[in-house]
């Protein structure tokens, strides 16, 4: 009997005949014929094995009902249900990730599953007039383009015969996604294909110069395009040039990649349209069959956009009317929760996993002077220095390149990034400061004897154990192997400047690279950088999606999991903790939308303002002014505080302490939860009353009195009547002062981050075991936010519940910890959490706010980088 390995390379055989059959039992019979010819008898003598192979093989085409587990979509007839026997594009596809990148069998059948789904949720190709929007949200570098390329194979398979990718605003970002279209689809069949774009650094669409598109039987077409007037213009010729019966056979996937990136309206007036948002819709238009979908890690502009015609409107938006898919992401993959940890379930002892890793470096605002002109005005008389933060992080570089070739990686692709300004001029100077320092140095790098060699070996040792143990299988290297590879490092070593205007910029093809990559605004969106390690990062964004996309240390870091670092300013990572909490917010709002089966339609996706920064560009958001902000079914928490602000701080307890004595005299406390001290019944004036007085800190924008007090005030009769708490530590420490007249009380402890300077930052007040508060019963600590909240209704029902925490102004770290630091407040501190009833997903009343407008002086210097932008891409 054949063992296992056997009759899996049966099936891969089976397998492999049946795109030129389209018959699995052909399949077989031709591996039978194959076999018999090598070994007489062969196939007499293997019947049941061969049995095995082919019903494993049946399995896997099985008719099967996609669930939508990642979705938000309006109801339509199911039409795709997963591969078929006859397909050929997406087979040839797994097969190249399988042997020529390596994928993993749990890897592909992720992305099996999730592109299947994103699939049925497109128009189906049969029907003779469709026109159908999406959009799927992934994470920054998380493989987007692998759900995007799989969906295409499968699409084509299915029925459509055309593709056009919208790629990017730069002749590089174009170049690259069609070079990884062609090496990754178009090359597994290349007869199979009719490229319309050159494969080129400059080239780009042009339409025929005879006639518009034109019908294959038997082969796909497939253009990828610069997001500019021009090649949208030469589409939209081509498209009005194509014979109307040529027309009517075409099936049209158009897939847009960064979509929120241009692609959105963003011209002021309504009705002005953008051009290229104005190019893109028109094309949409004058297609009889296309569904376009939208790629984005960063959806906020997408969800903003009004989906609704307005009088005078002729041709339709992009708004994803049809469905919004969040593709999930594999447990390997470094992203802002990773890095910057998650709200932990219990606050006063937060899990290592819940506090993010420990890679980020910081850069002191003295350096930044040093390394930025503090102005446009002043770019042109400023040079930068190598400031010693550059320095660790160069020499940390250095020394990674060589673990990682002591690790027998040197046939891959290692880079550091370091992206300081916007100006073209600073990445020239900054290059060629570093290169110099590279070249001047040389001799001293892998001399342990010199100061550099000393202190490279410093550095790699002072990042060692930094680290959950189990963080990756390869092997430690010590650091007499790190110096005895540093030559090989210098000799590979390349400093190329990456930006609109550079002549000299990063090539992956062909032999490994090993990069110092000094560049700018290019580098903040779509484009790879190959085996990153290492990011030295300056550059601030005011805007939400900036600010995500500029993150391209997210990814997948195999074999050197524990290598990469980062090094900012601490005002940067705290927008990035922040930002990674909203993205989490967006992604449980389309996970509660699709357990209540809502469409797109009905969504009003929440998105909490950080000060400082717009959600997207001025002009993209405003939609946003007329959308709304709900706090049903959510719970809000103050966890950042001016810890050394006493007349703050005493006007907060003051303000606990009135409500509770207030409530203490009415006789509210309640008799039923044992010794927790809880009030019920509490009306809501006394509620509005606290939180005008309670001054919370300016980062809780969602927590300002002006929308939070709006909120509360709304004609609903949930907010009548409240349940209010004091969530007190067993072992607590009694507070230094009396709150009120219940005297003084036992106060919880909460360390603050030790990476964040100015007020103290906590990350999290709540704990999810505080959700039931107000309940007899007790929550499991392993249940999640939401479930707790739902179990929480089941006993009290559509009651908000205010918990007040008093926090011990010394709150030392419970264990030894790199992360936190004892909160050394002027006293003791009064935090407080509001838990909200009803659901995230109701459309009942809703409170309408103006989003912060950036300032005159913000939207002018966001508008002179963005010209300069623009105008080293037209000289690319």
């Amino acid at each position: 009997m054949m063992k296992k390995p056997e009759i899996q390379a049966l099936v891969s055989r089976i397998r492999k005949e049946l795109p030129g059959t389209g018959n699995i039992e052909m399949a077989t019979r031709l591996v039978c014929e194959e076999m018999d010819l090598l070994v007489p008898g062969w196939s007499a003598k293997n019947r049941a094995e061969l049995a095995a192979a082919s019903e494993i093989v049946a399995a896997e085409f099985e008719k099967i009902e996609i669930l939508h587990v990642h979705s938000i979509i309006r109801r339509r007839t199911p039409w795709y249900f997963g591969p078929t026997v006859g397909d050929k594009h997406w087979p040839a596809f797994r097969d190249f990730l399988k042997n020529s990148k390596h994928w993993g069998d749990d890897e592909i059948a992720s992305l099996n599953q999730a592109s299947s789904e994103v699939v049925s949720l497109l128009n189906n190709p049969s029907s003779r007039i469709f026109s159908g929007r999406g959009l799927v949200v992934g994470h920054v570098q998380s493989g987007k383009t692998a759900n995007m390329t799989a969906v295409m194979a499968k699409a084509l398979d299915a029925g459509y015969n055309t593709v056009i990718i919208l790629a990017g605003l730069t002749n590089k970002l174009r170049y690259q996604t069609q070079s990884r279209m062609i090496g990754d689809l178009v090359q597994r069949h290349p007869v199979d294909w009719q490229v319309l774009t050159p494969t080129s650094q400059d080239g780009d669409f042009r339409a025929p110069p005879h006639g518009g598109f034109l019908a294959h039987s038997n082969k796909a077409q497939i253009a990828i395009i610069k997001k500019n007037v021009s090649p949208l213009s030469e589409l939209r010729t081509a498209i009005e040039r194509t014979l109307p019966a040529v027309m009517r056979q075409l099936r049209i996937l158009v897939i847009d990649d960064e979509c929120d990136q241009a692609s959105v309206n963003s011209a002021r007036g309504e009705l002005d349209m953008t051009a290229i948002n104005e190019r893109i819709r028109e094309l949409l238009s004058l297609l009889p069959t296309a569904c376009y979908v939208g790629y984005t890690a960063t959806p906020f502009a997408n969800v903003l956009i009004n989906p609704y015609r307005i009088e005078g409107q002729e041709i339709d938006d992009l708004y994803p009317r049809d469905f919004i898919t969040a593709l999930p992401k594999s447990g390997n993959y470094f992203g802002t929760e990773k890095l910057f940890g998650r709200p932990p379930a219990n606050a006063s002892s937060p899990l290592p996993e819940e506090e993010g890793l420990d890679m980020i470096r910081t850069v002191e605002d003295t350096e930044v002077e040093q390394l930025q002109p503090s102005s446009r005005q002043h770019r042109d008389n400023f040079h930068p220095e190598l400031v010693p933060s550059l320095e660790n992080a160069l020499l940390y570089y250095l020394a990674c390149c060589a673990a990682r070739r002591a690790r027998g990686q040197a046939g891959q692709h290692m880079t550091m990034l370091i992206h300081t300004s916007a100006y073209v001029v600073m990445h020239e100077r900054l290059a060629a400061l570093v290169e110099s320092w590279l070249n001047t140095n040389r001799a001293q790098f892998a001399d342990p004897q010199t100061r550099l060699g000393k202190k490279l070996i410093s550095v790699w040792e002072s990042e060692q154990g930094r680290l959950p143990a189990d963080i990756t299988t390869a092997r430690k290297i010590e650091p007499n192997e790190i110096l005895t590879r540093i030559p090989e490092v210098l000799a590979a070593l390349e400093v190329p400047v990456e930006n609109g205007s550079s002549d000299d910029r990063i090539d992956y093809d062909g032999p490994p690279k090993t990069y110092v990559v000094v560049g700018g605004s290019i580098l903040a969106r779509g484009l790879t950088l190959e085996g990153l390690t290492v990011s030295y990062f300056l550059r601030t964004s005011s805007q939400y999606d900036t600010l995500l996309q500029m993150g391209r240390w997210f990814g997948y870091r195999g074999g050197y999991e524990d290598l990469p670092r980062i090094w900012m300013p601490d005002d940067l990572r705290s927008k990035f903790r922040s930002l990674a909490a909203i993205e989490s917010e967006i992604r449980e709002d389309i996970e509660q939308y699709r357990l209540r089966e809502l469409s797109p339609m009905d969504i009003a996706v929440r998105i909490r303002t950080i000060p400082g920064m717009a959600i997207t560009s001025a002009t993209k958001m405003k939609h946003a002014t007329r959308c709304a902000i709900s706090y049903w079914g959510t719970h809000r928490q103050t966890f950042r505080f001016p810890h050394k602000d006493k007349a703050v701080l005493e006007a907060n307890w003051r303000a606990a302490a009135e409500l509770v004595s207030r409530e203490e005299t009415l006789g509210n406390r309640a008799k039923d939860v044992g010794e927790r001290l809880l009030w019920r019944n509490v009306s809501r004036a006394s509620i509005v009353r606290f939180f005008k007085t309670y001054h919370v800190d300016a980062s809780h924008a969602d927590l300002a009195p002006d929308l939070f007090c709006s909120f509360l005030e709304q004609a609903d009769t949930r907010l009548d009547s409240w349940n209010v708490g004091i969530v007190e530590s067993g072992q607590g420490r009694l507070s230094q002062l009396d709150l009120g007249t219940i005297d003084r009380v036992k106060t919880v402890t909460r360390a603050r981050l030790a990476d964040i300077e100015g007020n103290a930052d906590i990350k999290a007040l709540m704990s999810t075991t505080d959700i039931a508060f107000d309940s007899p019963f007790k929550i499991d600590s392993s249940l999640g936010w939401q479930d707790a909240k739902i179990k929480r209704a089941e006993h009290v029902g559509d009651v908000p519940l205010l918990l007040l925490y008093p926090i011990d102004h010394r709150s030392e770290p419970q264990h030894p910890s790199k992360t936190r630091t004892a909160l050394d407040a002027e006293m003791d501190v009064l935090g407080f959490g509001v838990v909200f009833p009803g659901s995230v997903t109701e459309g009942g009343n809703f409170v309408s706010i103006e989003l912060r407008p950036l300032s005159a002086d913000e939207l002018d210097e966001i508008a002179a980088d963005e010209m300069e932008q623009a105008e080293a891409a037209d000289v690319a």
